[in-house]
């Protein structure tokens, strides 16, 4: 095998054992954590994969819709370990408004796909309990394109598409984000994971 064969046959491993990790559904334990026997994920036309530990309820997010949610972020491109942040017990939900354009509003196309659908995703509704995979189409490329002079972007809570693990108080988190995602010299951007728990229209 060749390098990039090399390459791609470790990504696949690390990307099932992160799909099927019990220890890696972090979300909502220990009473509600997502089971290692999802269902089958299903893949949509952009990429995004998707399965649903649990179903919600009500009415679902359109575009400019303002939205509340936890998550466990992991990552299929970590030496050691997958999990890199999670919202979980922090009593700090990650926050958005669908399809805005303003700083302290976005989030990455492959969050609002999975939770507004399209391209043969059905939308998560209220209470809902999803897990997807994020290619990087979907994600932080615009973190990672270089800048003159300079390693990393400037990629802050806040500042570009969330989430991003939030800093003073994920400071190592945020570090590890910063590494695998902001990194203009990593030669590509490893697919994204994230457990999410979707709340009402009012918020947790």
């Amino acid at each position: 095998k060749n390098h990039n064969d090399v390459l791609e046959t470790s990504r696949r491993a690390i990307l099932q054992r992160v799909v099927t990790s019990a220890a890696a559904a972090t979300l909502l334990q220990p009473q509600n954590a997502l089971a290692a026997d999802l269902p089958p994920f299903q893949t949509s036309s952009t990429g995004l994969q998707w399965s649903d530990a649990k179903v919600g309820s009500g009415q679902p997010f359109t575009m400019g819709s303002s939205v509340a949610m936890d998550y466990t972020m992991q990552t299929t491109g970590a030496r050691y370990g997958t999990k890199i942040y999670s919202t979980a017990n922090t009593n700090n939900p990650f926050r958005f408004v669908v399809g805005s354009t303003k700083e302290g509003e976005l989030a990455i196309k492959g969050l609002e796909q999975a939770i507004i659908g399209g391209d043969g995703v059905p939308p998560m509704l209220p209470g809902g309990i999803r897990r997807v995979i994020i290619p990087s189409s979907l994600g932080y490329e615009s973190l990672a394109k270089p800048i003159p002079g300079m390693q990393f972007q400037d990629c802050q809570e806040g500042k570009g598409p969330g989430p991003i693990p939030p800093v003073p108080e994920a400071f190592e988190e945020y570090q590890r984000f910063k590494n695998i995602y902001c990194n203009a010299n990593r030669p590509y951007q490893p697919d994204l994971v994230m457990d999410i728990k979707l709340y009402g229209k009012r918020g947790p």
